[in-house]
């Protein structure tokens, strides 16, 4: 089967569509040491959500990290996000989130070091005391919370309707949300645009052959797998261009994903002045 190209500037909308949609608030994103809150001592009583809706309520309250409440802090504890990743299913072409499932975050910050941890868990083990489970189970960094119920990777949450752009847009939705929560040194993918030709504003050094098609481009085989391959380049030292390489098995949207450097950007040499 044919191979099909999928403009650049379609891409580009999608991936903004995303990164507009799913967005952490300031306060989970660089939270503050919380200090001890003025109701401590209050007769005061919030009630307990029974769901991530009922978070953000609770948040406005305020408790101390003491009291065990999933606050946002930046002093190294795990804690869960308010947002809803799913709402970016709402008007994204040819996906979509199987029903019965919601997409959780849990998110971790030291200072002002990050990152988070995406989960597709069942709605029925989705309430907050539940959750919250798993926030017990460790603080460490490389061991993020996992809720009971989760799948092993969120994506195998999501279905759709196996047209070519679906699996570019697959690729890109799940590099956006794997970084949830990432900032400062943790981030990566942020730092990558999308391209369709080489910048012409560097000197390049191709680790083999210069790849002359840079287009975003997808092939779906008879069997129903498909291939999908774009590049980006890399816009904090060292500048390189990267080439992305997924491949979807027939029945599903996980993908095994290459993402590896081509060409690394060095600036153009003057040329030499006549003495």
């Amino acid at each position: 089967m044919s191979t099909q190209k999928l403009p650049l500037d379609a891409l580009q909308k999608i991936r903004q569509y995303i990164k507009s949609v799913v967005v952490l608030p300031e306060s989970e994103n660089y939270p503050c040491k919380l200090p001890k809150a003025e109701t401590a001592n209050s007769s005061f009583v919030a009630p307990e959500p029974d769901s991530l809706a009922g978070l953000g309520d609770l948040f406005r309250v305020g408790a101390t990290l003491e009291e065990g409440v999933p606050m946002p802090n930046d002093q190294g504890r795990w804690f869960i996000s308010i947002i809803d990743p799913g709402v970016v299913f709402m008007k994204l072409p040819g996906l979509s989130l199987q029903p019965g499932f919601r997409l959780v975050t849990y998110l971790y910050r030291l200072g002002e070091e990050g990152c988070g941890k995406l989960w597709a868990v069942p709605e029925h083990l989705s309430s907050t005391a539940q959750l919250e489970q798993a926030l017990l189970q460790t603080q460490k960094v490389d061991a993020p919370p996992h809720p009971e119920g989760a799948l092993e990777h969120w994506m195998m949450a999501v279905q759709g309707d196996r047209s070519p752009a679906s699996f570019l847009i697959a690729s890109l939705l799940r590099r956006e949300l794997n970084e949830l929560g990432f900032v400062g040194k943790t981030a990566s993918w942020s730092k990558h645009q999308l391209i369709s030709a080489v910048p012409q504003q560097l000197q390049w050094q191709w680790r083999n052959e210069p790849i002359k098609d840079l287009s975003p481009k997808v092939k779906v085989l008879p069997d129903g797998r498909a291939v999908v391959e774009f590049f980006t380049c890399r816009l904090t030292p060292s500048i390189a261009l990267f080439q992305h390489l997924d491949q979807y098995k027939a029945d599903q949207y996980i993908a095994q994903s290459i993402d590896r450097p081509v060409a690394v950007g060095e600036r153009r040499k003057s040329a030499p002045t006549a003495s």
